[in-house]
């Protein structure tokens, strides 16, 4: 009997693994030889086991698969290596054949099509390998497919550069705008390192990548110059990570700016204020004298004398307070500038200042610490110029600056909510990406396994597929469903019927639903019977189901459900035995996809506890953790339904 062709997996993510080892398995063509989590462990494989063939992840933490793949070719000549990956992209395609890959396939392509390209492989016999896609007959693979291509098609389109790297900084896909920004068709920059695209931030984005990789880093912004680039051009780069359940690090979505007419204006502004101050120090109608360090007068000029009217011989000597008015001088004010221009390096202001024959004028004041060559303080330099006459024109300049600085600080704000936008964009685009992804090639996977295979799964395979698919359905029904609430909340469109509910009923279906996909979970419930509030019953529910849920996924049970109540609000707890919210993340908890470090979710279940009780006229707060409730706790508080109420 021939012997069946050896294989090697290398993915990062368990479950993926597990699901195609299966699939190879139940095949019976295929002996499994090891398995591998990243590049550098597969070069390893590769040297030990010499495969027939070998299926290789492109984006993985440690050594991506376009990094590994020639390694493997080389210590190990004879495997064909298929590389997987979740983008469709042709550069990226073309990129991996010129590696030395036999063929490449998206995740999203049926397993049975992958097994049969390996049998063609191990055999040798002609098949031309592509990576399109199969018309698929199941539904979810049809809505699927047509949400990936809605995805590429706001991706390819979009004004601002975009990209996607592996987690060495490889380049995997790019869209059009990113490749103008380097004067490259976008094809041409696919499987490149990204700091061979860049002149003098190499250091920062490898340590970027490296806090990506192993912290908790979810957005790095840094700049950089463009190699090569002539005229010289700079660029703003913001790089977010997309991470699994687990919180781990899947590749990097990146978002780059040129910002190089941004960096040129303020360049410009910062010269322009230099001329300026160059041709008011030139200016002849200036008094300059000079102080020693106690603030006598050392020295006076033909300007001091037409400004202020004393002749050197009557106020040499003299301390300069003789300029000032006598609220200032009891107020010590000029001894005060001294000693904050001998700390800051110089002290500049106007007001108004005394002449010799007792009148005013308005004055424009600038005081310099003078030191000399061995560092000593040797005194001062004071430049005064009498703006008496420009005062209305210098005032009504101020009102113009004024209002400038309130059109600027609008702008600004506005600018500050555009980025907010982007952010909160991509951050969306990255979370919904990966929570569809991967319980959807789940849900595929293990569906194509027991309806083909069933007979020949072990019991343990089918219970570890039917688990898989349960639990990625549960998982697609809460982010369909806090998507939705989510985007009725924002836009004020989310309609309640208000009626009495009882809390006692609305708190056991709660409870239900939270077991039934928290299994064997410890969740104890002290109920005060007869206890009504005035909700819509169904939102009630989803509020309930979100807190129990965050308990039993971010805690530790047992779960503790309790109630308290007045005349007007009924307010329910939740604790768990968990260590309680961290303090960095407390600010911002009940804000949209604010999430932890552990076990992922979408970020949205406690934004929509809070905007729901606030919209019944209630609230939601996290109590910190105290002697009474050591892990902290969770407050939904409802407005009371009276007895007359549920008449």
């Amino acid at each position: 009997m021939e012997q069946a062709p050896t294989i090697v997996i290398v993915d990062d993510a368990a479950d993926v693994r597990s699901v195609i080892r299966t699939r190879l398995r139940v095949s019976g063509h295929f002996n499994v030889v090891g398995e591998a989590a990243d590049g550098v462990q597969a070069i390893k494989l590769a040297d030990e086991q010499r495969p027939s063939l070998m299926l290789l992840d492109v984006s993985m933490p440690v050594m991506d698969g376009l990094e590994a793949l020639p390694r493997i070719r080389a210590v190990s000549p004879l495997t064909r290596v298929v590389l997987l990956s979740g983008f469709e992209e042709k550069g990226l395609v073309d990129r991996a054949r010129a590696l030395g890959a036999a063929d490449f396939f998206e995740k999203s392509v049926p397993l049975d099509r992958i097994v049969q390209r390996l049998l063609d492989l191990a055999s040798a016999s002609p098949s031309n390998a592509t990576t399109s896609k199969t018309p698929n007959a199941a539904g979810d693979a049809k809505v699927l497919s047509e949400h990936l291509e809605r995805f590429r098609e706001v991706f390819d389109e979009a004004a601002i550069g975009m990209a996607t790297m592996t987690l060495a900084g490889r380049l995997v896909r790019v869209n059009r705008a990113f490749g103008n920004l380097f004067h490259r068709d976008e094809t041409e920059l696919v499987g490149e390192e990204y700091v061979s695209l860049v002149s003098d931030a190499a250091h920062a984005i490898a340590d970027s990548l490296a806090d990506i990789r192993d912290g908790p880093v979810e957005v790095v912004h840094l700049e950089h110059d463009i190699a090569a680039a002539d005229p010289p051009r700079r660029a703003r780069a913001t790089l977010a990570p997309v991470r699994d359940s687990h919180g781990q690090a899947l590749y990097v979505f990146m978002q780059l700016q040129d910002v190089t007419a941004e960096r040129a204006a303020l360049e410009e502004l910062r010269r322009s204020e230099e001329r300026f101050r160059l041709l008011v120090a030139a200016v002849e109608d200036y008094a300059i004298f000079m102080l020693d360090p106690t603030g006598h007068i050392a020295s006076w000029n033909a300007g001091a004398q037409r400004s202020k009217r004393y002749t050197a011989g009557e106020i040499i000597g003299q301390h300069f307070r003789v300029f000032y008015p006598p609220a200032l001088q009891a107020a010590r004010h000029p001894e005060n500038e001294l000693a904050i221009a001998l700390r800051e390096g110089h002290y500049e202001e106007e007001g108004w200042r005394i002449r010799k024959d007792g009148s005013q004028f308005w004055a424009s004041v600038l005081i310099t610490a003078v030191f000399n060559a061995q560092g000593e303080h040797i005194g001062f330099a004071k430049v005064t110029r009498d703006t008496s006459q420009r005062r209305r024109l210098e005032q009504d300049r101020e009102n113009a600056v004024k209002a400038l600085a309130e059109a600027n600080a609008e702008l600004e704000s506005l600018n500050d909510q555009l980025r907010q936008s982007a952010d909160d964009q991509a951050q969306f685009l990255a979370v919904t990406a990966h929570e569809l992804r991967t319980p959807i090639g789940l849900l595929a996977g293990s569906a194509d396994l027991l309806s083909q295979h069933g007979d020949c799964l072990t019991d343990q395979e089918r219970g570890e597929l039917l688990d898989s698919m349960s639990a990625g359905a549960g998982r697609l029904r809460r982010l369909i469903g806090d998507l939705l609430t989510a985007s009725k909340l924002q836009a004020s469109a989310v309609e309640l019927r208000i009626e009495p509910v009882a809390v006692a009923d609305a708190v056991s279906r709660a409870l239900t639903t939270a077991q039934s996909s928290h299994r064997g979970a410890e969740v104890t419930v002290e109920v005060a019977q007869g206890l009504f509030v005035e909700a819509d019953e169904d939102r009630l529910g989803q509020m309930l189901d979100n807190l129990l849920l965050n308990a039993l996924r971010h805690g530790k049970p047992p779960v503790r459900v309790r109630f308290e109540a007045d005349d007007a609000m009924v307010r329910i707890e939740v604790t768990d035995q968990g260590t309680g919210v961290s303090p960095d993340l407390q600010p911002r908890l009940f804000q949209r996809f604010a999430t932890g470090r552990s076990r992922g979710g979408t970020g949205l279940g406690l934004y929509i506890v809070r905007q729901l009780a606030q919209t019944h006229g209630g609230d939601t707060s996290y109590q910190p953790p105290n002697a009474e409730s050591p892990s902290g706790k969770f407050v939904l508080s409802l407005p009371r339904s009276r007895p007359t109420q549920r008449r």
